[in-house]
Parts: C-alpha cells; structure tokens; sequence
C-alpha cells in the first residue's frame, strides 16, 4: 500500500520589515541621533556652537556701541553654521558608504527612498535648531549689550526670521545633495566649496557669463534672504539657482543611491 501524504497548505507570511513598518518620524530621530555617533560629525556640532558663541563675543568686543543690536547679533551669528551645517548635511549621506554602516541600515530598512527622506528632513530639523540656537544667543547677547553700554535694539523684521531659516535648509539640503551625488566624503566637501565659488568667479570675471550667473549663482541670489522685502524677481533667480545647485543634485543622487549595490 502505498501512503501519500497531502501537501500542506503553507500560509504565506509577511517579512518583519512589511509586518512592522518602521515610521518616518522614528527614521528621522534616528538620523538626528547619527549625526553625533560618529568622531568627525560630534566635533563638527561642537565647533559649530563655538564658533556661533564667538560670533557674539566678537561683536560685543570689537562692534561700535552703535552696531551692538539683536539684529547684527542674529545675522553674524548665522555665519558659522550657514558655512558649516551642509558639510553635516555631506556627512549624514557619506558616512553611511564611508563607515559600511550601509549593509545594516538598508537591510532594517530596504526602502531607500525612505532613508533618504528621513535624512532630508534631519536636515531641516537641524537647521532650525541651529537657527533658534543663534537666536537665542543673539538675545543673550544683545542684553549683555544693553549693560555695558551697547545699543541693544531688537528691531529685526519678521520676514528676515524665517528667511534666514529658508537660507539654512537650502545650504544643508545642497549638503545632502552633493553628498547623495558623489557618495564620497572629501570629494563632496571640495566640491561642495569649489564649484560654487569657481562659478561665482567666472561669472563675475566673464562678461557673457553674467548674466546667467545672476540667475544661477546661488552664492549671489541667496544673499536677498538676508534683505526685506524681497521682489519676485529675486524669488524667482534664487528659485532658479536652487533648482540647479539643489534639487537637481538631490534628485540624481537620490537615484544613485537607490541604484548602487551595498557591498
């Protein structure tokens, strides 16, 4: 007699990453706490404080009594970390690749796309730390101002606020952006600086570059962030220039990132 045994019917289990769906706020939190894991990105956010502190110790020992406002305070103060954060922004895409942490995070988390718009919005949550950080500072300072002798005012327009906070996350999201682009820490470093500052040399230097140059040099069409009042053809060159320094890179990088195999 010959016995046959029934084929089972096996029920078709999910994966743990589709039964559990981590959420993108917790992705975020976990890319802010990434910023600070590493040596290169601790020390970055340390010089960065310092660096915004001695901002305000500059202007209250050097500035004219007169030059002694919140409003001076703030915008200086913002120096350091619109120069610095996007090297952040480079490092939160490149550390990954650089530190074969990759293999782990893609593997917890196979949708990449969600990685790397868990990165996006680290940096914009960054950059607003870092902004009211300097505002805070700026108030400290600006009442250390009005006891030694200083002007004091805090006359800032409203409009400078959030637009010198636009100024932060369009330079951290470039950051991202060369980063995602070359997935190479130093290589995006230098040319996140260099082909900026190599463009804005051409078109100042070179007549019939000029006048792209004033739609194209980010350099030059972000400084209206920092002035009331902005008209809407200044809108639109710098919607232009971040365009090509930001969302174009951003996008090309994004793909790269999505195409290139973990080893």
């Amino acid at each position: 007699m010959t016995a046959t045994t029934p084929l089972s019917t096996v029920a078709t289990v999910p994966s743990a990453a589709a039964a559990h769906r981590v959420p993108l706020s917790r992705l975020t939190l976990v890319e802010l706490r990434k910023l600070a894991d590493t040596r290169a990105g601790l020390w970055l956010l340390i010089v960065i404080g310092l660096a915004t502190a001695a901002t305000s110790v500059i202007m209250l020992g050097w500035a004219d009594d007169s030059e002694q406002t919140f409003s001076a305070l703030y915008t200086f103060g913002l120096v350091p970390s619109a120069v610095l954060l996007p090297v952040l922004g480079i490092l939160s895409v490149t550390s990954e690749w650089s530190q074969r942490t990759a293999l782990s995070t893609f593997t917890l988390v196979p949708a990449r796309v969600r990685v790397m718009l868990a990165k996006v919005a680290a940096g914009v949550l960054i950059a607003v730390a870092a902004t009211v950080a300097t505002a805070v500072l700026a108030a400290v300072a600006n009442l250390v101002a009005l006891g030694t002798g200083g002007d004091g005012s805090w006359t800032l327009d409203p409009t400078l606020i959030w637009q010198s906070l636009l100024l932060q996350i369009i330079f951290v999201l470039m950051g991202n952006a060369f980063g995602a682009l070359l997935l190479n820490t130093p290589l995006a470093i230098v040319a996140f600086f260099a082909l900026p500052t190599v463009w804005t040399v051409l078109g100042d230097s070179i007549r019939a570059l000029r006048d792209a140059a004033g739609w194209l040099d980010l350099n030059v069409t972000s400084q209206a962030l920092l002035e009331r009042d902005m008209t809407s053809g200044e809108w639109a060159r710098l919607a232009a220039s971040a365009a090509v320094w930001v969302v174009l890179p951003l996008l090309l990088g994004t793909v790269r990132v999505l195409r290139r195999e973990v080893s």
